[in-house]
């Protein structure tokens, strides 16, 4: 359990002691307990607040002692969760009492774990040496193994050696920006993941003959996770060509003769494999600022590195090679510029397609084919089985790559270990896997910050370590969509999860016979269960302990006798079935009281009004194949609800979700929710405005309400807003009104950053509204948005928009200028057949980059053949166009 699950365990027992609010937790039982949870969470606080957040304690450094402390929070945790499972459970009498269950609770024992763990870690700290200088902070890095200039992976470093197989056209780009005509000393920086050819690339560019010739010093330093000043300071005197005596000079001296040796003279420093912005704190001041055009090379997995050293510097992100150049380079290993037999294309192509452009794994792949390069058999057994060949590489092609994660900091470890959990070549959706990482409890709270945005904060990180990576086109305002990990990334998330017993994942499940939990693991210790590719029943056996269960297989029907496993797994706090049909909502989900998340697909009509009673529910999933979703008046049970999701079931696969949002239909509700964010919702009579039922929402999807006063200027939360049409208020029903029925007042809150309306209706005068938003940097116009022909912005002013997309729209004229949209950076305009152009003046907005025009006029096609034209003219290459539907369209 890592910090982040103490705050949520914390936070569940303040619940339980203050809220008195919610029937759902007001059970006579549960009060009559108050006293000891407000027991243990005083005397846990106390214990928290001395090994956390004073900073007294770094609990790595004691391993055992670590471990007794956070098994006794993960048994108290348990025991508190077990006890009110109970509660509800013996109040339904069509649910049997497991012999598992805590009639009444008593928390003496386990509160005496957590004072002798707690004594034994201050008892060890007032041993410890005082002088000892190398304390380390929770979002630090955990401790590795110590690892020299000469390391462990040396042995991939060999492998790569001489790969050179499509990089000439990065070498390029980094030869040019090392040569270029700048005499200040710069930094430039090659980053990427683990085997992609950092170090490979960078040697190129180091022995390059036009580099050797610009920089009359030349130096290679490999630093690597631990290293020692003095080693690199004598390195790069050696390679410098010092000669005397340098073991005995002092450290003081080193740094005095690297500074004269340097001093005056164009140099070229590689710094490979650096891995924190502290060693280039450190060795960035042996280094003389002279003017005289001198460079710094770095390599390193992580971009916040590159960053640190020059904010405004080169940053080459080193990307994976293409199918073609991972077969010339197996190729090249394989036969060395022999002639190849011609049936090996095929086995090769599906190798190399395996390999996912990692020529780490490529040139692993060729070492173990080049042992019998003529041997077909060979080469179909490894196509068909290549992750296993590199996965069982000798020279450690996952320790390299374990690398990253053994620099990774405490508080990222599980949201990593936690994606080997879903299937090779999966594409997660963001949101969601922000939503359940949150669920998991691995996200730690951070002052008044939403769990969700720092979640992101998480992912972010994550990928500029290059250990995930960005999958497909980012959103209008650059923001992620979609992400994915390379198959041998997961393998390592896999290897390590299962060693820690962090998950148990399984590709096909028919029978409990095929699960495996291990016996000796203690009740109290989660287990996530990640469920791929087929689901015929899930295992009929009891494990209390299981904490999650995800499946990804293909959409099936699960057994009408779905309940009885909700029997064995009373502790669930994650369930993810939304490709697992459902006939009808099983009666005994209701009793699953500790659900944060909850995927479902119910094929039956009607929402529950059972699902209220799962007081713990964070993120409620409800995947359906009807057009509406009534919910219940006691919906704000939930109390802890911050995302309500419904869509259409469809066949169609994209990434983590079915595509269409269905609206939820809200008639009444008894008091205002905590809720975020809603996929879609239209309001009954019974509701007055959705500050009274969301005052918080932050994302909202709704109609406009015909002959009434729209005001989302009283929601401050709100940032993400689309209105999709007008509405009369029904209350049974949800049919849209004649457009431009009535005159309809609208008003927005200054915190929305994103804006969608899709047909209503509304006059142009009201774009002043709009324009007028200090923080809106996407604003998107579909099917009939504004009425009127003629769109003027002389007036107006966009401050912050980064993203305009014109859609549907009826206007013929639209009058744009550059100083209406100073941070513009990307236009989409998609059938608007009556727009005859797009005013020259829209391509002079200095931070444009980017014109997409969809099935539009031809005169749309001419106007931005002159933009470009001009801007051409002008020096700005740029811009970028794409225009399609459009078959003789050429730039």
């Amino acid at each position: 359990m890592t910090y982040a699950g103490i705050q949520m365990f914390m936070e569940k027992l303040k619940q339980l002691i203050n809220c008195n609010d919610n029937p759902l937790i007001n059970n006579p039982s549960i009060i009559h307990e108050r006293p000891q949870f407000q027991l243990l969470y005083e005397e846990l606080g106390s214990i928290i607040q001395t090994l956390f957040i004073d900073g007294q304690q770094d609990l790595e450094k004691v391993n055992d002692l670590k471990k007794r402390f956070t098994d006794a929070v993960e048994e108290a945790y348990y025991i508190v969760d077990m006890f009110l499972s109970s509660v509800y459970h013996m109040n339904d009498e069509h649910f049997p009492t497991s012999e598992g269950f805590i009639p009444s609770l008593n928390l003496d024992d386990v509160r005496r774990s957590l004072k002798s763990a707690f004594m034994s870690i201050i008892m060890n700290n007032m041993k410890m040496d005082p002088s000892r200088s190398t304390e380390r902070t929770l979002n630090q890095p955990a401790p590795t193994a110590q690892i020299f200039i000469t390391r462990n992976s040396s042995g991939s470093k060999k492998l790569l050696d001489e790969i050179v197989v499509g990089l000439d056209r990065d070498a390029g780009l980094i030869r040019d920006k090392l040569v270029e005509d700048q005499k200040k000393l710069d930094v430039v920086s090659i980053v990427g993941m683990g085997g992609i050819g950092k170090t490979t690339l960078a040697t190129k560019v180091f022995n390059d003959g036009y580099v050797k010739h610009h920089f009359y010093v030349r130096v290679w330093v490999t630093v690597s996770q631990t290293y020692y000043k003095r080693d690199v300071l004598i390195q790069i005197l050696l390679s410098i060509g010092v000669k005397q005596d340098l073991e005995m000079a002092s450290d003081s001296q080193l740094r005095e003769l690297v500074h004269k040796h340097l001093m005056g003279r164009r140099y070229l420093i590689v710094i490979d494999d650096i891995w924190n912005t502290e060693t280039w704190d450190n060795l960035k001041l042996f280094f003389p600022h002279d003017n005289k055009g001198s460079r710094i090379l770095l390599t390193s997995r992580l971009t916040e590195v590159a960053k640190h050293a020059n904010s405004d510097g080169f940053i080459h992100h080193l990307g994976y090679l293409s199918k073609e150049r991972s077969w010339e380079l197996l190729c090249q290993k394989v036969f060395q510029g022999d002639e190849f037999p011609e049936w090996s294309i095929k086995h090769g192509m599906q190798i190399v397609e395996n390999c996912q452009g990692l020529p780490l794994a490529v040139v692993v792949i060729a070492g173990v084919l080049a042992k019998e390069a003529w041997s077909e058999k060979l080469w179909m057994e490894i196509a068909e089985r290549t992750g296993s060949y590199i996965v069982g590489d000798q020279n450690g092609c996952l320790e390299t790559l374990a690398l990253s994660y053994n620099h990774l900091p405490l508080h990222l470890r599980e949201c990593f270990l936690y994606l080997g959990g879903f299937p090779e070549d999966y594409d997660f959706q963001v949101q969601r896997l922000i939503w359940l990482w949150v669920a998991e409890g691995f996200i730690e709270q951070a002052g008044d910050r939403r769990l969700e945005d720092i979640a992101e904060g998480y992912l972010m990180d994550l990928i500029d370590r290059n250990l995930v990576i960005v999958a497909g086109r980012r959103k209008s305002n650059g923001a992620v969509k979609a992400c994915k990990v390379h198959d041998l990334v997961r393998e390592l998330c896999l290897r390590q999860a299962k060693e820690e017993r962090f998950i148990l994942e399984t590709e096909r499940v028919v029978s409990s016979s095929q699960f495996s939990f291990d016996v000796t693991t203690p009740p109290y210790k989660p287990v996530r269960m990640f469920i791929s590719k087929y689901v015929q029943d899930f295992p009929d056996f009891s494990a209390q302990n299981l904490q999650s269960i995800l499946c990804f297989s293909d959409f099936r029907t699960l057994s009408d006798g779905i309940a009885k496993y909700f029997r064995s797994f009373v502790l669930l706090s994650v369930l993810d079935l939304q490709k697992c049909r459902l006939n009808g909502f099983p009666h005994d989900m209701e009793l699953l009281v500790h659900l944060r998340y909850l995927a479902i697909w119910n094929s039956s009509a009607g929402f529950p009004a059972s699902i209220c009673n799962l007081w713990n529910l964070q993120t409620l999933i409800y995947i359906t194949s009807y057009f509406r979703v009534v919910l219940p008046s006691n919906i704000s049970n939930l109390v802890n609800l911050r995302h309500l999701w419904s869509y259409l079931h469809s066949d169609k696969k994209i990434v983590g979700f079915p595509i269409m949002k269905m609206p939820f239909f809200l008639p009444t509700i008894v008091k205002p929710m905590k809720l975020q964010t809603i996929s879609n919702v239209v309001l009954g009579d019974g509701v007055d405005d959705f500050l009274k039922c969301f005052p918080y929402i932050k994302e909202l999807t709704c109609p406009m309400y015909v002959e009434e006063d729209n005001d989302f200027e009283s929601l401050t939360y709100l940032e993400k807003l689309k209105l999709t049409g007008l509405r009369r208020r029904m209350k049974s029903t949800m049919h849209d009104s004649p457009k431009g029925d009535g005159k309809n007042h609208i008003t927005f809150p200054a915190t929305l950053k994103t804006l969608k309306l899709v047909g209503c209706h509304l006059p142009w005068s009201d774009m002043s509204i709009i324009q007028s938003l200090p923080n809106l940097q996407v604003l998107k116009l579909r099917n009939n948005a504004f009425n009127g022909s003629c769109w003027n912005t002389d007036e107006q002013q966009f401050r912050q928009l980064k993203s305009l997309r014109l859609e549907g729209l009826n206007i013929k004229l639209w009058e744009a200028y550059s100083k209406s949209f100073p941070c513009l950076k990307q236009l989409e305009i998609l059938h608007c057949y009556d727009l005859d152009e797009i005013s020259l003046e829209v391509g002079d907005i200095p931070t444009l980059e980017m014109i997409k025009i969809n099935n539009c006029s031809n005169s749309i096609v001419e106007s931005v053949r002159r933009i470009q034209a001009e801007q051409h003219e002008f020096g700005n290459y740029g811009l970028q166009i794409e225009v399609s539907g459009f078959d003789d369209f050429s730039l």
